[in-house]
Formats: structure tokens, C-alpha cells, sequence
């Protein structure tokens, strides 16, 4: 048995997936864990990865490290983004974060990540349906990747849910002034990767991936569930449904949602911001809802 293993060091959240490789190429889910690690907490005030953010991770990716072990993973990949892209520390987190994963650590270009995520929310769609949008919305950065079979553009944006939090939402619950202003940022965002390339307005379908989406996703349904959450339709009126909900509650409240993990109560509101932001300025009617993203990308990029 084959078997690889993909590792992903996000801003917000630190995820595994250990596949088995079939003879025709295909993975098979053997493992898929994740953990909010909040490696980069602070990154965009400080410039810098916090050691308590540091220390958080790499407990996590020891663990990690012993779970690809004990799989007998032969093929290894493990990358970083956002956050580790704009720290000036980030070799203080790469060395001990090698060290107990027991690989080396990558760091993504914008570019790099756009083109993995792609690479996995399209897996099981197929090229008569597209052009597909892939919107990756993460904790320090958006992707907006347009292509069909294969990739046409990909535009990462200093614009996250973490990120945006940290900037603009500082009330609890936040401000209507806050909010517009966080809202109003994240359109602004949107249009200036519209006006680059104009064809992303007229992708035939915005395929959805990472936390902030599925989590949404989970809140419509009142409750997570992968199988559900995969290829489920999350329409913009359901999407403002649940921005307005998160939006107007103290952190407190918020906690109690069915669907939401309390680890991304407190960032959600941001992520709501950009996503609706965007399904506003490009007029699309919702997305499609993958749980198949960067991790799996990463994945088939060792086949």
C-alpha cells in the first residue's frame, strides 16, 4: 500500500490527510484532521508569528508527524501561506516546525496555493460545466482561481478572515459601522481582481472551500457534516441569512449556533464580510460547496 500525506499550515487552522494511492491513480481518505492553531494570530499588526501561535502548531504537527509515521507515508508535502508569507519570523516557526513533523515545511506563493485549491475543489466536476471561480476563502488571504480544465488566473488577496477581523471588527458584538466598513473592504478587493480579469464575472458556476464556506454551509444546515456539507448548494440569500444572524450577536451568543466550532466563533463575522461580499459584487446566485480543497490538491500533487 502507497500511501501519502499532505500537510497544510494555514493562518487560522492546521490540517493532515493521509491517502492511499490506488493503482490507477485515484486517493483513497485514509486520515483528515485538523486543528485551530491561529499560527497567524497578530501577523498582520506585528509582522511577526506570535511563539504562543508558533508553539500551538508545532505541538500540533508532532502529532501530526507520528500519525504520517504510523501510516507509513512515503510521500511527503507540507505548506505554509498567508500568515508564514508576511511574518519576517518565519524561520523561527519553519525549523521547529520540521523538526517535529519530520519534513520539511514549504512556503506557498499566493499563486502556488491558488493553483492547488483549484486543483481540489474541482476534483469530481466536470469541464462541460465550467468555467468554474473557485473563491478559497482563507485566514489571511483569498484566492479567486477562474479556469475550466485547467487553470486560466488566479488572484490571491491580502484579505482574509483573521486578517479582517483583526483590522475592522473590533466590538462585540461589531458595529454597524464596522461592519460596513469591513464589507466595503473586502468588495473593494473583489473589484480590483474583476477589473484584472473581467471573465471571472461570467464563470458558469463559484465553487466554495476552506473553513469560513463550509462552516456557513453548516450553519444553514444546523449542523457539520462532510458528506452533506460536499457539493451542497449554499444560496447568497442563505449566506446573507447567516451574515446577518453572526453579525448581530455578542461573541456569547454566537457560541451556540448548531453548525458553528466555537475555535471559529470569533472570526466568522470576517469571513461572512468577504464572502458576501463578493457573491454581491460578482451577482452570483451562490456557490457550490466543496469539502475537496488546498489539502487535496497537495495530495494529488504527489501522485
Amino acid at each position: 500500500m502507497t500511501v501519502v500525506a499532505a500537510v497544510d499550515c494555514g493562518t487560522n487552522t492546521t490540517r493532515l490527510l493521509l491517502a492511499e494511492v490506488g493503482a490507477d491513480g485515484s486517493l483513497t481518505e485514509l486520515d483528515r484532521r485538523q486543528a485551530i492553531t491561529r499560527v497567524g494570530k497578530g501577523v498582520d499588526r506585528t509582522g511577526r508569528l506570535s511563539p504562543e501561535g508558533i508553539e500551538r502548531t508545532v505541538a500540533v504537527l508532532a502529532e501530526y508527524g507520528e500519525a504520517l509515521r504510523a501510516a507509513g507515508a512515503t510521500a511527503v508535502r507540507a505548506v505554509a501561506t498567508s500568515a508564514a508569507r508576511d511574518a519576517s519570523n518565519r524561520d523561527d516557526f519553519f525549523v521547529p516546525a520540521a523538526e517535529a513533523l519530520g519534513a520539511p515545511l514549504e512556503l506557498l506563493t499566493g499563486d502556488e496555493e491558488g493553483r492547488l485549491a483549484y486543483a481540489g475543489a474541482t476534483l469530481g466536476l466536470h469541464g462541460a460545466d465550467g468555467p468554474f471561480l473557485v473563491l478559497d476563502i482563507g485566514g489571511g488571504s483569498t484566492e479567486l482561481i477562474l479556469g475550466t480544465d485547467d487553470v486560466d488566473h488566479v488572484v490571491s488577496m491580502d484579505v482574509g478572515s483573521v486578517r479582517l477581523t483583526e483590522q475592522w471588527l473590533h466590538s462585540d458584538p461589531p458595529t454597524a459601522e464596522e461592519l460596513s466598513m469591513a464589507v466595503s473592504v473586502a468588495r473593494t478587493y473583489v473589484d480590483d481582481v474583476v477589473r484584472q480579469v473581467p471573465a471571472m464575472k461570467e464563470a458558469a458556476r463559484i465553487v466554495g472551500v476552506a473553513g469560513t464556506i463550509t462552516t456557513i454551509a453548516a450553519m444553514e444546515l444546523g449542523y457539520y457534516d462532510p458528506r452533506a456539507i460536499h457539493h451542497f448548494d449554499l444560496t447568497r440569500a442563505a449566506a446573507e441569512e447567516v451574515f446577518r444572524t453572526v453579525a448581530t450577536e455578542p461573541l456569547s451568543r454566537r457560541l451556540h449556533n448548531p453548525g458553528l466550532h466555537p475555535d471559529r466563533a470569533d472570526v466568522i463575522v470576517g469571513g461572512c464580510c468577504i464572502l458576501v461580499a463578493a457573491l454581491r459584487h460578482l451577482d452570483a446566485p451562490g456557490v457550490l460547496v466543496s469539502e475537496s480543497d488546498l489539502l487535496d490538491g497537495i495530495a494529488r500533487s504527489l501522485l
